[in-house]
């Protein structure tokens, strides 16, 4: 239940901050990710990413400044079942199940996460920074342990950006859970580290 109430705050939020803040507190950066499932013995998952950012710095301190960031986001992932008993004998039709999900498949995930970033400036151009954001997901597959259609993608990162005379470099590690929080069968969700790269241009 949390997880839809966050999603709502941040989204009231964040339209408040865009429609009403000055252009130099805006930014817009692309960034590339890749990554792979948290090791075990039932699956693999990998992925790829494209995400638009847009940022919105809402509060500055001597020490902290204070961001919401928007990301779009379409994840290329592919995935299969490795322990076919994952899929247990009390499902129905569960030897049908075991052949399908043991399958090496391709999955597409439309993302749009709302984040907060907390960002410790080091110098003038270099700064660290962490990340929490979650939001609503749809992905076009079903498996043993995501239904097809509505979820949630969770991520939390750590990142590292430098900003030069026009735009930004940012590298991003960060861990993403997705999960539909029980409003589906399948609810056993992926769990992945991965790593983003971007650029970032003031508005």
């Amino acid at each position: 239940m949390w997880k839809p109430l966050f999603l709502f705050f941040f989204l009231f939020n964040t339209s408040l901050f865009f429609s009403q803040e000055k252009k130099q507190n805006l930014a817009l950066g692309f960034s590339y990710g890749i990554g792979n499932e948290i090791k075990n013995t039932d699956y693999t998952y990998t992925n790829r990413y494209f995400k638009g950012q847009f940022y919105y710095t809402f509060k500055t301190t001597s020490t902290f400044q204070f961001e919401v960031l928007l990301q779009p986001e379409i994840n290329f992932a592919t995935h299969q079942l490795l322990n076919l008993y994952f899929v247990t004998p009390h499902e129905p039709d569960y030897e049908a199940k075991r052949e399908a999900f043991t399958k090496l498949k391709d999955i597409r995930e439309y993302v749009l996460n709302v984040g907060l970033v907390v960002r410790k400036p080091i110098t003038d151009r270099f700064s660290l920074y962490a990340l929490l954001s979650v939001g609503p997901m749809i992905t076009d597959t079903e498996t043993e342990r995501l239904s097809k259609g509505f979820a949630f993608s969770d991520v939390f990162g750590l990142g590292f950006s430098y900003k030069t005379n026009k735009f930004t470099l940012d590298l991003r590690p960060n861990i993403r859970h997705t999960s539909n929080a029980g409003l589906q069968n399948s609810n056993a969700g992926f769990n992945t580290y991965n790593i983003e790269a971007g650029v970032v241009f003031p508005l």
